[in-house]
């Protein structure tokens, strides 16, 4: 049976937090052991570079720190190859002659580009490579020759302007060499995780985040600090359960959803505290952070294994993009030695 070909990955920009878990890692490994993909899993250091170029030590000192987090949870390479993007040169080429193909003003009318260049308050200083990077993804998605990209609702922008590049490349040089990919959506329930304080989003710039490497000691004194309900002041108080983080956490980890409702049912009726709840949702968060915490601390001790699996994926990784490069330039026809 012909696998299709996942590609998905991180920007080393800090440790992974449970945000990550619940959005793409733990979905990210079910879909690496079905058996059906070969997936091809980037620690996307180059393009986390194009907002963090005056500061390349937080990539270098992320990257293994990341690595560490894809192998506590349970991605294996030996099922998935986990490879670092600066290491492969013929991805910088590629987007070297897709930039070709693209217009400036098609990259600033990006909604993902546009929300994130407002997010980071770039104005009118904006990096050429960040703005650039859609095209940059492009070269990672095609370079493998990626049918299936998981993404977010967020991220569709970007695998649709992959999907303009393969088409016009396709179309102009007369070939059929680069593949279309689809994208593919998270079940319902793993999209994003709001912060501990109750903000929409999860980040550590914000201070906000369970990290999968937190020790048992530090989740619960970020679960016993979680955002709740600011008028359920006494016990006795009816709760609100809409909004309140506490609960959307337990929706989201608590696999007993009949208990979660039961719970609910008692917040809002009045007569259970926000302690008692905090108290509970640390068990169940334990449950499922314990076994991760564990084989992180035991593959942590072995730094230089880690960095020998990412040279090795990222060597097997560079065989298959140097072969696509290859019909790239042949296609073009930049090839003008192959006589």
């Amino acid at each position: 049976m012909t696998k299709e070909i996942l590609l998905t990955g991180d920007r080393p920009t800090g440790k992974l937090h449970i945000g990550h878990y619940i959005g793409s890692l733990k979905n990210r490994v079910k879909l690496q052991d079905e058996g059906k993909y070969q997936p091809y899993i980037m620690i996307a250091d180059t393009q986390a570079l194009t907002d963090n170029a005056r500061n390349p030590e937080k990539i270098r000192n992320s990257l293994i720190q990341v690595a560490l987090d894809y192998l506590a949870v349970g991605l294996d390479p030996q099922k998935s190859t986990i490879f670092v993007q600066s290491q492969i040169p013929a991805l910088f080429e590629l987007t070297a002659y897709y930039m070709d193909l693209v217009t400036v003003a098609r990259l600033e009318r990006n909604p993902t580009v546009k929300t994130e260049i407002k997010q980071k308050g770039f104005k009118d200083s904006i990096p050429v490579g960040f703005l650039n990077y859609p095209v940059s993804q492009a070269a990672d998605i095609t370079a493998f020759k990626a049918t299936v990209v998981p993404v977010g609702d967020d991220q569709e922008p970007m695998l649709e302007q992959t999907r303009e590049i393969v088409r016009t490349f396709n179309r102009v040089y007369n070939c059929h060499v680069l593949v279309e990919p689809e994208g593919y959506f998270p079940p319902k329930g793993s999209g994003r995780l709001p912060g501990i304080d109750g903000n929409a989003k999860m980040s550590k710039s914000l201070g906000n985040a369970i990290y999968l490497s937190d020790s048992s000691e530090e989740v619960k004194r970020k679960v016993m600090s979680m955002y709740t309900d600011p008028n359920h002041i006494h016990v006795e108080d009816p709760g609100q359960v809409e909004g309140n983080t506490v609960f959307t956490y337990l929706d989201v980890f608590d696999p007993d959803k009949a208990k979660v409702a039961q719970l609910k049912e008692d917040y809002q009726k009045g007569g259970l505290g926000d302690v008692k709840i905090k108290r509970y949702l640390n068990k169940v968060l334990e449950n499922e952070l314990a076994p991760i915490r564990e084989r992180r601390e035991e593959f942590a001790k072995d730094p230089d294994a880690v960095y020998d699996m990412l040279l090795a994926g990222s060597k097997a990784a560079n065989e298959v993009a140097n072969q696509t490069l290859t019909e790239v330039r042949d296609a073009i026809g930049l090839n003008y030695f192959n006589r």
